[in-house]
């Protein structure tokens, strides 16, 4: 925030209602009617296409405040600052727009990707750059918050790239406006307070925790806290909530000892740094965990996740207000009792603190793109172990915000069969919104490694002279994994656009392949984009397909199955056949017994189901690239996310903490003092 207050266009400066000079960056041919909103400027691209830092650096940000008051007419009291580009919504708001019609809903996803990832949020953010500085229409893009493990290890960030771009990109890509540390201070109370708990019952009588939990005043009376009722609910004693000393011997007993299974805590820490250290730890090892009660050492193993992986990231992902956050913090199981109860985090008395510490989160984070055009960064959960899209909070204050005829773009994490499957059957079987289209991003490089006879991609290293020269016979075998999301995306009827991320080794002949084999294969269009090199200009006629999509009927979206009434057995298999290609399900003698339990509990069956596999085939076997058929897909292990309100299906070893590569991103991360005030480099 100094950094940019620092520089000579400091905020308090700018004009109210034009925005400010950009160096280097306005094009002489646009007019400022080609703009849905008055902010939207566009850039001037230099070629080569610089890093993506020094583009960032070489735009001057708008106030974010005036970008969306531009757009969308709204007021200061609407909008929460955290310096001058970046802030929150007030949730508020939503009371004078709910009655309002919605926009268009477009849904960003891609076909399996290869290690070095096609664009997806780069093909996001151009357009909503192409949409809201090139072609007037009102737009806003929905993205999700990345975790900065991955910034600091191998990925990078995740604010698009190129000339299309979510910034400033320090901003976007490091602390933001505090969510995840919020996340990560909730998640690692409640994982105390279990700890603790157990501590607690392997050291002391009941009657001893109950004169704490419940202490006498000085009136003499006890009094249960309001933290305490779910508890009592659950064990059909709240009739008794308001005088404890009515509670017999034995009910106190229940309500006291939660009898925790150590074996059966599922509850990790989190910690928003990639460390495989921490993916197993040895805890209890002080003196202080010693309970003389039981004559030993209150120890065990756990392990630590990135906090991005938390339960608690997906229900601020699918949280609809703060009253559905609470409510779904409190239904977060931890463990087992020794009987085989589940245990949440309203046994605990804890759901009340979670609620308050994740309060600040809720509202979406407001950002813009290069081009000044607005955006909502909020939640990031991976796509690859929850369900991988951005609030549905953003989605609906966003759709309102636009109105009717405008643009609501938000981004599915990797490809159909992940975040896209996991949009459709998740994120809106609880919005209850429908998706006019879908954009499908795919890449050349892609397609050619699809085409398995290419040599593998790997992250960090230059790939083979076969992806930098034409190969028309790759690229048509290689379509066959572009076919499949088309196909996935219809089945749940949707218009597919497929938008092909151009590279600059990408030859003509090799881009109108893949145009003709999309749309001869379902596609509503297919359209070459060229976001990364020239902006929201190079993306103007996906914007134009997407736009025609979405105006050339009413949405004719449908589930794959239903929730409800399918069996978690026939969720997985319509899943498997249907997304997938595959042709059977097997299921290990783990995965049996957890599915038996969870079949014959009605608020457990119910649930949609999260697929939790590799992003880099449709299958379950990240070697089976294209398109394979045929194959059975093996269940490894199941557990519900009862807070998030899904079953995670486990294809698979799915890392939970990510580790650092030899030559991880930080080596290239600094500050530069030669300039004043001091800049950041090296950031991606």
């Amino acid at each position: 925030m100094w950094r940019r207050i620092a520089q000579p266009l400091a905020a308090a400066a700018l004009p109210a209602a034009v925005a400010v000079q950009r160096q280097g960056t306005q094009c002489e041919s646009w007019s400022k009617k080609q703009a849905g909103c008055p902010t939207a400027k566009p850039v001037q691209p230099k070629s080569p296409v610089p890093s993506d830092i020094d583009i960032a650096q070489s735009v001057q940000p708008v106030p974010v405040k005036q970008v969306f008051a531009g757009a969308f007419g709204l007021k200061d009291e609407d909008l929460f600052s955290y310096g001058p580009y970046k802030g929150k919504i007030n949730l508020n708001l939503w009371d004078r727009l709910k009655d309002k019609p919605n926009g268009h809903y477009v849904v960003v996803c891609g076909i399996n990707p290869t290690p070095l990832g096609e664009g997806k949020s780069t093909t996001t953010v151009g357009l909503s750059q192409a949409l809201g500085a090139h072609l007037g229409q009102k737009v806003l893009t929905n993205i999700r918050q990345p975790s900065m493990g991955p910034t600091f290890g191998i990925k990078g960030g995740a604010a698009g790239g190129g000339y299309a771009q979510c910034f400033p990109m320090e901003d976007f890509n490091l602390h933001m406006t505090g969510d995840i540390h919020a996340i990560t201070a909730a998640h690692n109370l409640f994982a105390a307070a279990i700890d603790t708990r157990y501590y607690h019952e392997n050291s002391s009588s009941a009657k001893f925790i109950w004169n704490r939990l419940c202490p006498v005043d000085k009136h003499g009376k006890r009094q249960f806290e309001p933290s305490m009722y779910a508890r009592l609910e659950k064990l059909g004693l709240s009739h008794k909530k308001h005088d404890p000393d009515l509670l017999t011997e034995e009910e106190i007993e229940k309500f006291c000892i939660l009898d925790i299974d150590p074996d059966t805590i599922t509850w990790r820490r989190v910690t928003d740094c990639s460390d495989k250290y921490l993916r197993k730890v040895e805890i209890g090892l002080n003196s202080s965990e010693f309970s003389k009660k039981k004559g030993e050492q209150m120890k065990r193993m756990a392990s630590y996740g990135i906090t991005v992986s938390s339960e608690i990231m997906a229900i601020l992902a699918l949280a609809t207000d703060l009253k559905d956050l609470r409510t779904r913090l409190g239904k977060m199981i931890c463990c087992y009792s020794k009987k085989g109860e589940p245990i949440t985090a309203d046994d605990f008395g804890i759901t009340g603190a979670l609620a308050v510490l994740m309060m600040d989160a809720l509202p979406p984070n407001t950002m813009q793109t290069l081009e000044g055009t607005p955006a909502l960064v909020h939640a990031g959960p991976f796509a690859n172990i929850a369900h991988g899209n951005s609030s549905i909070i953003s989605d609906l204050i966003g759709l309102k915000l636009v109105g009717k005829g405008g643009y609501v773009l938000t981004e599915a994490g990797f490809g159909s069969d992940m975040g896209g499957e996991k949009f459709f059957n998740i994120k809106c079987y609880y919005s209850g919104l429908k998706p006019d289209c879908a954009v499908i991003v795919c890449s050349v490089r892609a397609l050619k490694l699809h085409s398995c006879e290419a040599p593998k991609i790997v992250a960090g290293q230059t790939p083979s002279k076969e992806y930098s020269e034409e190969n028309l016979d790759l690229v048509q075998k290689g379509c066959s994994n572009l076919v499949a999301h088309i196909q996935n995306v219809r089945k749940h009827g949707v218009k597919a656009v497929v938008a092909i991320n151009r590279f600059g080794t990408d030859t003509d002949a090799e881009i109108e392949l893949v145009r003709k084999v999309a749309q001869e294969n379902g596609a509503f269009a297919a359209v070459v984009a060229e976001h990364h090199a020239k902006g929201g200009a190079g993306a103007t006629a996906l914007g134009e397909a997407v736009m025609s999509a979405c105006k050339s009927g009413p949405s004719e979206f449908k589930f794959l199955y239903d929730a409800g009434k399918d069996s978690i057995k026939t969720k997985i298999l319509k899943v498997v056949q249907d997304v997938y290609g595959g042709a059977d399900v097997k299921y290990s003698a783990k995965a049996e017994a957890v599915l038996a339990k969870y079949e014959s509990d009605p608020a457990i069956r119910c649930l949609p189901i999260c697929m939790s596999k590799t992003q880099y085939s449709l299958s379950d076997d990240p070697k089976k690239l294209g398109a394979p058929k045929g194959f059975t897909i093996t269940v490894q292990d199941m557990y519900v996310s009862a807070g998030a309100g899904f079953i995670v299906v486990s294809l698979g070893d799915i890392t939970f903490m990510p580790g650092l590569p030899i030559k991880p991103a930080y080596y290239k991360i600094d500050l530069d003092f030669s300039q004043h005030p001091p800049r950041v480099v090296g950031l991606s």
